[in-house]
């Protein structure tokens, strides 16, 4: 009998891959291309690694393929397979929301250490901060808001499949009126607007620039929900704000302005002030 038609081997597939994403100026070609191929076959990492002769069927080539073409266009592999990894948990990601980063799990462990009871996410986007703190703090109500609807039915999607829908609620806007919180977690737009050409072609090309800039400065978005957030904290309630690089001291200078006290700015992993930590106003 003849052999069933395939669409070459693992090796192959993986080779050629790499080459043209690292053509493309993708920074982690490998990695991506292994990714992609996992999502189109079905196949974990290791699989791949242990099976470089392992023959790919039509199907699975196609769609690689096609998902390889995307890449080339640097389009964001979390797009692509509509997902991203967040602390424990995993959330659906595509153009209406911004894709989570690693740095931002800082303000989560914020909340954690504080074991805040009531939780406030400004800028939701696709949740993943709102639903990693409701993961994390069992006993934690939290409110996750966003200036955008669609982020909103995104977010409220990935509360509905990770089974957190009871835990968090999701309103529009910034800072709710009337509510007081013991952890307010701002990860709102920071790009200077002449930033925004020399980011990658992944964010320029394929992120909501809404969920980015903010301003000549990049503090505009800061500027309006710090004094708001004052008002909605409890006593001795912290504001943790994500900022740029560079902007640390200026929002912990408009924070005292504002009376919060016991001001910290918290590193990421790169060693880059990323988060400005303040106590809010007695």
């Amino acid at each position: 009998m003849p052999a069933a038609a395939t669409a070459g081997r693992v090796r192959e597939a993986l080779a050629a891959a790499t080459d043209a994403l690292a053509a493309a100026g993708a920074d982690t070609p490998r990695l991506d291309a292994e990714l992609l191929l996992s999502e189109a076959t079905g196949w974990d990492r290791a699989k791949l690694a242990a099976e470089p002769d392992a023959d790919i069927a039509p199907r699975a080539g196609r769609s690689f393929g096609e998902m390889v073409r995307r890449r080339v266009r640097r389009e964001p592999v979390a797009y692509i397979l509509g997902r991203k990894g967040f602390r424990r948990l995993e959330v659906a990601v595509d153009r209406r929301v911004l894709i989570p980063r690693p740095e931002s799990e800082l303000l989560v462990e914020l909340a954690v250490e504080r074991e805040a009871r009531k939780a406030l996410d400004v800028g939701t986007g696709s949740g993943a901060i709102a639903l990693a703190v409701a993961d994390e703090l069992q006993e934690c109500r939290v409110v996750a808001t966003d200036t955008s609807p669609a982020a909103l039915e995104l977010a409220r999607q990935n509360a509905e499949r990770l089974g957190l829908a009871d835990r968090v609620r999701f309103e529009r806007g910034t800072v709710p009126e009337g509510e007081r919180f013991d952890v307010v977690l701002a990860n709102v737009p920071y790009v200077r607007e002449d930033e925004l050409a020399d980011l990658s072609p992944e964010i320029v090309r394929y992120e909501p620039h809404e969920a980015l800039v903010a301003g000549p400065d990049g503090l505009q978005a800061i500027a309006a929900v710090a004094p708001a957030a004052a008002a909605a904290l409890g006593p001795d309630g912290l504001l943790a704000v994500e900022v740029a690089m560079g902007q640390a001291g200026e929002v912990a200078e408009l924070l005292l302005d504002l009376g919060f006290r016991e001001i910290e700015v918290r590193q990421d992993l790169a060693g880059t002030p990323r988060v400005v930590v303040a106590i809010g106003p007695p």
